[in-house]
């Protein structure tokens, strides 16, 4: 079994690559904003906006996290999911509500790799059993 693999975080002079590289220049404000409406749908009691962290894998974007918090509640209505989580993981879930969204919404493959891409991740994740029953 191969080592869990690590996701670091964006260095500040790298951040504003981060968010083209994921989303496409095209639809990079539309996609953005998806994660945050998808945090406040999650979070409603914990989340109120604030900055996020990107984090990436291989040079690659991953996903974004929020540092208002160092864990959130979620609550997902259509799955019934009820937990708390770490700010890192909430980030994961949020991104990957976003990214599937918007691979349904949008034919564009970047999409549904980028979902792929974090899936994996998230498969090796500490608390993938909690990401996982969040996004069921």
């Amino acid at each position: 079994m191969l080592d869990q693999q690590t996701a670091t975080l964006v260095p500040d002079e790298k951040r504003q690559n981060f968010l083209p590289e994921l989303f496409g220049l095209n639809r990079l404000i539309i996609s953005e904003n998806m994660v945050y409406a998808f945090m406040e749908q999650l979070s409603p009691l914990d989340y109120g906006g604030g900055y996020w962290t990107f984090h990436e894998l291989d040079s690659k974007p991953l996903f974004l996290a929020p540092t208002s918090k160092p864990r959130f509640r979620i609550s997902w209505e259509g799955n019934g999911y009820e937990g708390e989580v770490s700010a890192e993981a909430a980030g994961i879930i949020a991104t990957m509500f976003a990214l599937s969204h918007l691979s349904f919404r949008f034919e564009d493959d970047r999409f549904g790799e980028a979902y792929l891409r974090l899936y994996e991740y998230a498969a090796d994740h500490p608390e993938a059993p909690e990401i996982f029953q969040a996004i069921d």
